[in-house]
């Protein structure tokens, strides 16, 4: 490592692929959880859930569909070291953005959701942001090619 430049080049480190495979996890059950929610018939859930569902704005569920798709393909380039996972990793930060922002700007989930149903999306939106710093830092320490 290069004292005099924090940033530069560095070999790649051992933990590396054990954090990309994490991300990749991590985004392929995004996808399944989105695949679920659009398959889903509504009318087949509990009551409380349904309402829920039934309050989710088209916007809403797109953000869902910008975290996911874009996420496991971030994380697809993680694994090949591609340098292409860093952008597609923030789109994915920018649509788990929107999708958790529909949780506080859209007044009837605000008054209607529990705590326990606002959790979750909170975890999603650390651990997305999280995965994005990843690619930025293996970007910034030329892991990416």
């Amino acid at each position: 490592m290069n004292r005099d430049d924090p940033y530069g080049p560095e070999p790649l480190a051992r933990w590396y692929y054990v954090a990309a495979t994490l991300s990749f996890l991590f985004m392929a059950l995004a996808c399944w959880t989105w695949v679920m929610q659009t398959v889903t018939d509504p009318a087949t859930l509990p009551a409380d859930q349904r309402q829920l569902e039934e309050m989710i704005p088209w916007w809403q569920g797109a953000g869902f569909a910008i975290q996911a798709w874009p996420g496991i393909a971030g994380s697809v380039a993680l694994l090949l070291r591609r340098r292409w996972a860093e952008p597609l990793l923030g789109l994915s930060l920018a649509g788990t953005a929107i999708w958790f922002a529909g949780f506080f700007l859209v007044r009837q989930i605000r008054e209607t959701a529990s705590s326990d149903v606002l959790g979750p999306p909170a975890v999603v939106l650390v651990i997305t942001w999280t995965i994005f710093w990843f690619a930025r830092h293996s970007r910034q320490r030329g892991w990416l090619r």
